[in-house]
């Protein structure tokens, strides 16, 4: 006996506007959130970035670059004595709000890839050292505790398929 199979109601909506698909348009290639990474952790200067992640240099100039023009940082001029002048890269509001998924990722990343001795980098609490972790809140702020509690839907700028 086969069983009815309904299918899923998703395959309704169109995705050509996926927020999710955008984000991933600026933030979806590696060194990208190896940048962010090093500007997260005070990192802002390029010959700094460089010769930190090793990143080539065309890579790290089109990442870089691109971050600007996505809003999420911004270049700050600096001048060494001597020396002509360079800039600094620096988290917009845009680019601070990318602190949740980066600790979300890092969580993720020390929890399933870290080394047998440990994480090689944790986010901690200013405040009193403890680490920090990321959480799932609805807008009621009831705590959400497993996926089974996530229901996607549609949102009001979703589209059905035509």
């Amino acid at each position: 006996m086969v069983a009815h199979v309904t299918p899923p109601e998703a395959l309704d909506w169109d995705v050509d506007n996926c927020t999710i698909s955008r984000a991933m348009e600026i933030l979806g290639e590696k060194w990208t959130m190896v940048v962010l990474r090093e500007i997260f952790s005070g990192i802002r200067r390029f010959e700094d970035m460089r010769v930190r992640t090793r990143i080539p240099r065309q890579v790290l100039t089109n990442r870089l670059s691109a971050l600007v023009r996505a809003g999420v940082l911004r270049r700050e001029p600096y001048r060494e004595p001597g020396a002509r002048v360079r800039h600094e890269y620096r988290l917009t509001e845009k680019g601070f709000d990318l602190y949740p998924v980066m600790i979300a990722l890092a969580g993720w990343g020390n929890r399933y890839l870290a080394d047998p001795a440990g994480p090689p980098i944790q986010f901690v609490h200013w405040d009193c050292g403890a680490e920090l972790h990321a959480e799932l809140h609805c807008a009621e702020s009831h705590e959400v505790t497993g996926h089974r509690d996530v229901l996607p839907r549609p949102g009001p700028g979703a589209h059905r398929r035509g």
